[in-house]
Order: C-alpha cells, then sequence, then structure tokens
C-alpha cells in the first residue's frame, strides 16, 4: 500500500473500498507480500533440509457433555533432535474456536496469526461472528494457499475445534495436506503420534464425558503416543512441562492452568507405575 495517503493522515484508498469480508482477500488484492510465503525453487537435498526445520507434532481434540477439549503435547522436534519441550501448540482463535496445529511450526504459526485475523476481520465488517462451519471453510482455504509449500515437505495439518452456539454443542473439524476437511464424530488426532493417540481414544472414550473425565481420557492417548512415537513429548515430571489442554464450551475458551494440568498429568504417571501400558477398556 502507499505510504502518501498515511503522511498526509488518511487510509490509504484500499481501506475504503467496498469488497468481501475477508482479511486474506484484502491482503492478496492490496498487499499480496504480507501473505504467507509462496512455493520456492527446489534444489538438490531440499526434501532432507524440510526435515530439519522444527516440527510439532500430536494434536488430540474430543468432545464431551459441556463442549469440546482439544489437547497436544509440548515437543517440537528438529530432525532427530528435540527443539523445544515447552511449546505451546494449540491457540485459541476467538471466543468460541482453537487450533492445534502439527507440522512445519513457523509456516503453522503465521497461518493460525492470519486465521485469528480472518475472523476478528469477518466480525468487524458483518457485525456478527463466522459461523463455525464457515471458520472451518477459511481454515481449509488457508491450508490449500499452502500446498506447494507443503509438497516440498512443509506441511501444516491443523485440528480446529470450536463450540457451536447455534447448536449448542462441541465439534471437531480434521483436515488434509490439501485443506479438505472433515467433521468428526467424536474426536481427531493428527500429528505422528496420532495413530496411538487414536488407538488409546477407541479404547476409552465414551460420548456425554465430563471435564475431569475427558481431560484425564485425552492425557492418557497422549502418553501412549509419547510411549511409542519419539517426536511427541509425554508429561514431564522433572522439568514441570505437561500437555496443554483447552476446554471450550459455550461460556468460551478456557485453557487449564499449571496446577489443573499437572494434577492430572500427576495422576496419569502414578497410574503407569502399576499398568505401564494404561488402562483398559471393559470387554463387551
Amino acid at each position: 500500500m502507499s505510504a502518501d495517503a498515511a503522511d498526509r493522515g488518511q487510509l490509504p484508498a484500499g481501506f475504503l473500498a467496498p469488497g468481501p469480508p475477508s482479511f486474506l482477500d484484502f491482503l492478496a488484492r492490496h498487499a499480496p507480500d504480507a501473505l504467507p510465503a509462496r512455493p520456492v525453487a527446489t534444489t538438490p537435498g531440499a526434501d532432507e533440509r524440510a526435515q530439519r526445520i522444527p516440527h510439532g507434532t500430536t494434536i488430540v481434540a474430543a468432545t464431551y457433555a459441556d463442549g469440546v477439549l482439544i489437547a497436544g503435547d509440548r515437543r517440537i522436534t528438529q530432525g532427530n533432535l528435540i527443539a523445544h519441550r515447552d511449546a505451546e501448540k494449540v491457540l485459541a482463535t476467538d471466543e468460541f474456536s482453537a487450533v492445534g496445529i502439527s507440522g512445519t511450526v513457523g509456516i503453522a504459526l503465521d497461518m493460525v496469526r492470519l486465521f485469528q485475523l480472518e475472523l476478528e476481520h469477518y466480525e468487524k465488517v458483518e457485525g456478527v461472528p463466522l459461523s463455525l462451519v464457515g471458520k472451518a471453510n477459511r481454515l481449509t482455504a488457508m491450508i490449500r494457499g499452502n500446498l506447494g509449500l507443503a509438497m516440498q515437505g512443509l506441511a501444516v495439518i491443523p485440528l480446529f475445534a470450536g463450540y457451536d452456539v447455534a447448536g449448542e454443542r462441541g465439534r471437531v473439524f480434521s483436515f488434509d495436506v490439501t485443506g479438505g476437511h472433515h467433521e468428526e464424530r467424536d474426536f481427531a488426532t493428527t500429528g505422528s503420534g496420532s495413530p496411538f493417540a487414536r488407538g488409546a481414544l477407541k479404547k476409552l472414550y465414551r460420548p456425554g464425558m465430563s471435564a475431569d473425565d475427558i481431560c484425564a481420557v485425552v492425557v492418557q492417548a497422549l502418553y501412549d503416543a509419547a510411549d511409542e512415537d519419539t517426536a511427541t513429548g509425554g508429561p514431564d515430571l522433572a522439568r514441570q512441562y505437561y500437555p496443554l489442554l483447552t476446554l471450550i464450551t459455550e461460556e468460551g475458551v478456557r485453557t487449564l492452568d499449571f496446577d489443573e494440568s499437572a494434577a492430572i498429568a500427576r495422576r496419569v504417571v502414578d497410574g503407569r507405575r502399576d499398568r505401564p501400558d494404561g488402562p483398559t477398556a471393559a470387554p463387551l
């Protein structure tokens, strides 16, 4: 955008021109350089270099009696190294929704920040918040816009969860690398540890669980993922790093504080001393 108008104390013309209530479309028309990076030319060894870029892993989301829970481990890896042990990979996107990120961390964080602005911009322009399905559609477009980089090993595959105010229930949406999204009936997982977390949830999850029970079940699932997948970090009692647990209800988004998440994680770890493989489901 030209700085001349700003120098005169006026808004640039782009801010006054009519257009759709999409912040992404606004940037594409008036400041395309501000959008996330597009694919670069592939060079020899690009795949190996992509593996050394920081990546986030296991994210879990599940509905329960009062809404929906979305949670993640805290580890970020860089190739075969642990880059960070206390990362926050679950981020609120507005009052009633949150995203859990897996994949290339830098691109994922840029995408989430832009998504937050997209939702805020829509509400300011239209005067009402976007519907939950509408939010999932907007996130689809952003993931699809990253497809070129994803084909070079820089993929972002989030989970999106929110409370549907109109439907009065929690909902979970999963995505593939092309941006296609699907609503999950009860729970969903993503990231390298997701097969193990999903296996645990298939045994332990029950519809209509309380907030306390769903938190315990999700931490059990993340523990199982960390037990089998080196890129997923389990509860770290020595350093006091615990899974990030975010509840979304009709009252909005609430992330469990340190003491709450620590208490749940410690109960799970204590139980594993007697049963290293964790609790089992009741037989039919």
